[in-house]
């Protein structure tokens, strides 16, 4: 049987590159970097899940220093909710203009209920790191 359509959303923080200047402020803590509700009440039990991607710009600290930044994705609107992906890059201490990171994932056998919501996190371990965008980040539910 073909997945059927239940839900889709996008958050368009920034379209181009070098648009927005957001600094980390704060050391491997969690920044809010979008944030989706879905409605899966039209899903089948157990057989609902949402399709994610994203793209997100850094660029290293005046100061170039070994840094680590980690996209985590959560079913919930806290860094506390259900993590449902998690990845880590270490930032290129050669290049001094924005880095990419992109991202795929799923959340399988999501809750068949309305107002879930999906947040992107982003934390570095090297203060002074800036989203400088492109940010897009896409959601899109389906079930068997």
């Amino acid at each position: 049987m073909p997945a059927r359509f239940v839900d889709s959303k996008t958050s368009q923080n920034a379209s181009y590159a070098n648009s927005i200047s957001i600094p980390i402020t704060v050391l491997n803590a969690p920044q809010l970097v979008a944030q989706q509700t879905l409605d899966l009440s039209g899903g089948t039990t157990n057989l609902t899940r949402v399709e994610f991607s994203g793209v997100i710009a850094l660029q290293l600290p005046l100061l170039p220093v070994a840094t680590t930044a980690t996209v985590t994705v959560v079913r919930g609107s806290t860094p506390s909710g259900a993590t449902v992906f998690s990845a880590a890059q270490n930032l290129e201490l050669s290049l001094l203009g924005p880095q990419l990171i992109s991202f795929a994932g799923s959340d399988f056998n999501a809750p068949n209920i309305s107002g879930v919501v999906y947040t992107v996190f982003v934390q570095t371990s090297a203060l002074g790191t800036i989203r400088v965008g492109p940010e897009s980040f896409n959601f899109t539910a389906v079930s068997d």
